[in-house]
């Protein structure tokens, strides 16, 4: 996939708003060779997706020895709205909080009093973080009105080329139809 490619993708209105979201599901690959999928606070930053993460994260190790992964981030209605994104990922260790890390837990419900002690805990528990930054290499955006998954595109079109063909889709001999 293209830059360019990517860069539309992920520029289109329901895009922006996926991306503007405060959770992500991380995919990735653990250092026993078994798929991971942990869901995890992001902010995108117009060019890349960062996640942050304690520097003692057993998910280090493996995204240092793999760094491809994936993520999907979609919404709780129907139809669902999707927004999956491919790429590599490289660690920045960093002193302190990141602004990222701020930023993205910034939209919990959350009182003043409530951000002001949540920040100070964070801030007394974390030394530093590591900054996860991904670059994506591929995006599809699902919404089922405008685009579908892969798979029903594939299917959409061969019901169409059976309907162009004359059929209807329906065989005689299948269960629960009649020939009379």
């Amino acid at each position: 996939m293209t830059n360019n490619r990517i860069t539309e993708i992920l520029q289109r209105p329901l895009s922006q708003e996926l991306l503007a979201r405060d959770l992500c599901r991380l995919a990735y690959v653990a250092k026993d060779g078994t798929p991971r999928n942990i869901p995890i606070a992001f902010a995108w930053n117009g060019r890349e997706v960062v996640m942050c993460t304690s520097k003692n994260a057993p998910k280090l190790s493996s995204l240092r020895h793999n760094p491809a992964v994936a993520i999907t981030i979609d919404t709780e209605v129907h139809p669902p709205k999707i927004l999956l994104v491919r790429g590599t990922v490289e660690l920045d260790e960093v002193e302190g909080i990141p602004e990222e890390y701020l930023e993205m837990n910034g939209s919990y419900g959350m009182t003043a009093e409530q951000r002001v002690e949540w920040e100070a805990e964070v801030r007394s528990l974390y030394d530093g973080m590591v900054r996860i930054v991904m670059t994506p290499t591929w995006a599809k955006l699902i919404d089922f009105e405008t685009t579908l998954p892969s798979a029903v595109e594939e299917l959409v079109q061969q019901r169409a080329e059976r309907q162009q063909r004359g059929g209807n889709g329906v065989r005689s001999d299948q269960p629960g139809t009649s020939t009379s």
